[in-house]
């Protein structure tokens, strides 16, 4: 990784996502998570101060260093035990049916291959645990004023974040890879509708 990707877009996205709007909406992204938690893109740690009484761990993925060293009061101050264990959330080193719950936000807009990582994930579920969401991408059928912008935007907005995507489609991304949605509110946060299309909710491996 260059310089930039390296140690300037991690600083980039902890200002943005850690933003005050952003707080309910981690929060209601965490709500019902309990036990061993796996969290994918980690990030700067800007959901533990919303890990619910029910949590017991969390294993956080995330293939930045920098992001980790960012996220050091964070974790310093978790209410549970919260450790790095996984670069590459496509490959997770973690045996099969390991852990409770799930946790993924803002995040699948950049891994590569989303898909996988999300098969990972099931992969690594016990069964009947819950993967919890928030994702930005594709803007809601029919508006398709938003959804051309995002098309044009796309290249330069994965040049300058890290290879974030506008275009992708959260829901369908977690039904490819074999989850059920069992909860989903689609809706425009505070900001640039080409950016802040959201979809918060819960899927289980069907």
């Amino acid at each position: 990784m260059g310089f930039y990707t390296e140690q300037v877009v991690p600083r980039i996205i902890k200002a943005a996502c850690g933003a005050r709007t952003a707080r309910p909406l981690r929060r209601r992204a965490c709500e019902g998570l309990a036990g061993e938690v796996v969290e994918i893109g980690f990030g700067t740690g800007h959901n533990v101060p919303f890990y619910p009484p029910g949590v017991t761990s969390v294993v956080a993925v995330e293939p930045s260093d920098v992001a980790w060293r960012l996220a050091a009061d964070h974790v310093r101050d978790a209410r549970v035990p919260v450790r790095r264990a996984g670069l590459d959330g496509q490959s997770l080193p973690f045996e099969d049916g390991g852990f409770d719950s799930a946790l993924s936000t803002w995040t699948l807009c950049t891994i590569p291959d989303a898909v996988a990582a999300l098969r990972e994930l099931r992969r690594v579920l016990k069964p009947g645990g819950t993967l919890h969401f928030l994702e930005h991408g594709l803007a809601p059928e029919g508006d398709w004023r938003v959804r051309r912008w995002q098309r044009r935007l796309e290249p330069l907005n994965m040049r300058l974040l890290g290879g974030c995507h506008l275009t992708r489609s959260a829901p369908d991304l977690l039904t490819a890879a074999g989850f059920t949605i069992t909860s989903l509110d689609v809706f425009y946060e505070a900001g640039p509708k080409f950016l802040c299309a959201d979809s918060l909710g819960t899927a289980v491996s069907r």
